[in-house]
């Protein structure tokens, strides 16, 4: 089995910061133009968790010029594969849709842990049922008895809407806790890359126009690039949630991923690969020779 071919470290990713102010573009939507739609939590979100904080999808934006394609960032803080679905955001997102659209689609930091089987107090309402297939946890959330799908569940029917509405997806792993939280490098991916990945490759991969893209991979290495002094500063709240100068190097991290991918949201891209790496992002992942994303 190659379940976890794809999560051993390779070195690379990049640098710099624009102004933290979103550009909207709700004002004047074309058409014509494919929108970029962002679901996820709190890392990818506007004002990330608060705090001076900020999620990596703001900073998206800026690698596509707005006559090409634009970026919705409709990821919320604080809500996992499951809750996301529970509220209709992911429903929200597919009737919104346009064909020619694209969504990317990352969880993972809420997903953790089991929801109380057969309880009626205690569950958050965040824990996907464990499992990689179509185990099922059945709880009490909000006075309302819920069937608690798997985390490749959650992804695989989200992105079955979306493809019936004709957009294409990427389903792209989580961002890393900071790698140097305790004095030394060590990034080692949990079980959440592997369920996206998964998913992915479930639902027909490319051909099916459906990627995978191992963000995780590639914003960890641009951590290592950086060192622990930027990246320690740039964690100022906690592990998980990103200053916006790291926001801006993690949403890179992601455009080289899609650029070192097969997907044809590169194509949309203002800067060729070249422009792209550098000293902290580095290059193309061997993974990306060996995964069809």
């Amino acid at each position: 089995m190659k379940i976890l071919s794809f999560l051993p470290l390779y070195p690379a990713l990049v640098t710099a910061a624009h102004s933290p102010l979103q550009r909207s573009y709700d004002n004047h939507p074309n058409p014509r133009v494919p929108t970029i739609w962002l679901a996820g939590d709190s890392t990818e979100a506007p004002n990330g968790g608060g705090n001076g904080t900020q999620g990596w999808g703001q900073y998206l934006q800026y690698s596509f010029l707005p006559s090409v394609a634009l970026v919705n960032n409709s990821a919320i803080a604080g809500r996992s594969a499951r809750s996301f679905t529970r509220e209709g955001r992911f429903d929200t997102i597919a009737s919104n849709l346009k064909e020619g659209d694209w969504v990317v689609i990352e969880f993972g930091h809420n997903d953790g842990g089991t929801p109380p089987v057969n309880a009626t107090v205690g569950d958050k309402g965040r824990a996907d049922c464990p499992g990689a297939g179509n185990e099922t946890c059945t709880t009490v959330y909000n006075n309302a008895t819920e069937i608690v799908q798997t985390f490749p569940t959650y992804l695989k029917n989200a992105t079955r809407k979306f493809r019936e509405k004709k957009a294409k997806v990427v389903l792209s792993s989580l961002t890393p806790n900071n790698p140097w939280e305790f004095g030394n490098y060590s990034y080692t991916p949990d079980i959440f890359p592997y369920y996206t990945w998964l998913a992915a490759s479930e639902l027909g991969g490319p051909s099916k126009g459906v990627y995978f893209v191992p963000h995780g991979q590639y914003a960890a290495q641009a951590m290592k690039n950086l060192g622990q002094e930027t990246v320690d500063a740039n964690y100022p709240m906690d592990h998980t949630h990103t200053a916006p100068y790291l926001a801006d190097v993690v949403a890179r991290a992601f455009v080289l991923g899609v650029k070192c991918g097969t997907s044809g949201l590169q194509d949309l891209v203002v800067n060729a690969t070249s422009r792209i790496q550098g000293a902290v992002l580095g290059t193309c992942l061997a993974v990306n020779e060996t995964l069809p994303i």
